[in-house]
């Protein structure tokens, strides 16, 4: 596993497009852009997005390689959380660069070391060419395989029941996902979907939550009647309002 440059917020990148000096240049997947309705080829079959996700939330997370020991942690620690995105409704698929049979072998791997049991909880895309991860702006253009291949990145995307991207994070190469903070990130974006509050730093599920700026003062009671709390600051503006979780 190579190291890959973190983004946060935006896959934004230019990638090497073959073991060639050409580079082409991908129009990025911004937050709010509908996700490509590709056709893609997984440990189970064939799929495409669009049909996979329907009207789920859903979260799509890459790996640079098959038999890799930080994705190996990873998958295992999702294939353990499985029941709690379940519970989100959130939908869960992974991608890697190899082919299914290399899947199917891992699979056996990941399974073993988080001793978890039953079926695997969740798809993994083949993707050898890379195809698949440059169209999504997954591919980090300064790093390779052994076989001059670019390497992905460990990029999550969490996908909305309108099939855009709600947020999307890439680490190294070097640096395992947190999974917590991935299920964390998922309770702010469906509170946040349908009420009019935003979630301060460091909140979690219960916590105090922010009144949007577009909210008017007098619309305060209506929306949050368990009351608004509003911080004094120097400057004098009302703009630090907190609210209970609605």
């Amino acid at each position: 596993e190579r190291t890959c440059v973190p983004r946060f917020c935006r896959l934004s990148r230019s990638f090497q497009s073959s073991t060639h000096a050409t580079t082409a240049k991908m129009p990025p997947l911004n937050l709010g852009d509908e996700l490509p309705n590709l056709k893609v080829q997984t440990n189970e079959g064939e799929m495409k997005f669009h049909d996979f996700i329907k009207d789920s939330w859903a979260i799509l997370f890459s790996h640079p390689r098959d038999y890799t020991p930080v994705c190996t942690t990873e998958l295992g620690r999702a294939a353990q959380l499985a029941p709690e995105f379940a519970k989100r409704g959130v939908k869960m698929i992974a991608l890697s660069c190899d082919g299914v049979e290399d899947h199917n072998g891992w699979i056996k791997d990941v399974v073993a070391h988080a001793e978890t049991k039953g079926d695997f909880p969740y798809q993994i895309i083949a993707d050898e060419s890379r195809e698949i991860a440059k169209q999504l702006g997954m591919i980090d253009p300064d790093e390779s395989a052994a076989a001059g291949m670019p390497l992905t990145c460990r990029a999550v995307m969490i996908i909305g029941p309108d099939k855009r991207l709600k947020l999307s994070m890439l680490y190294p190469a070097t640096t395992g996902r947190n999974f917590n903070e991935i299920l964390r990130v998922i309770d702010s974006l469906q509170l946040t979907a349908t009420k009019k509050v935003a979630t301060p730093v460091d909140w979690q599920v219960g916590g105090e939550c922010m009144v949007v700026p577009s909210v008017k003062p007098e619309d305060e009671a209506g929306l949050f009647p368990k009351g608004v709390k509003t911080k004094d600051v120097p400057s004098g503006k009302k703009y630090l309002r907190f609210t209970p979780q609605p």
